[in-house]
């Protein structure tokens, strides 16, 4: 399956509100949070978070990185939204 990765800047104090945007996307599958020097904190399969029992304490654990750190990078894989089209234009 093909999936699509981008990086966004976060501010710390910006990050938990981010995280809980990504997670309600329908087509974000993981995210990645690392701090500016690229040290990989939390990953974050979002299939898993969206259960709704898990988000709770993720968050709360979100919210004392972000106390730690001030800038984030967090790394979105998605998959995309319309699959890819073969060459008679029906999907492959």
């Amino acid at each position: 399956m093909e999936r699509i990765c981008e990086e966004l800047k976060v501010l710390g104090k910006d990050l938990v509100e981010k995280v809980k945007v990504l997670i309600h996307e329908g087509n974000v599958r993981r995210l990645i949070i690392r701090d500016e020097k690229g040290h990989t904190f939390m990953e974050i399969p979002v299939t898993i978070a969206a259960a709704g029992a898990i988000i709770a304490p993720l968050l709360a654990a979100l919210g004392a990185l972000a106390g730690m750190v001030a800038h984030f990078t967090v790394v979105v894989e998605r998959v995309p939204e319309h699959p890819p089209q073969g060459p008679s234009g029906q999907p492959s």
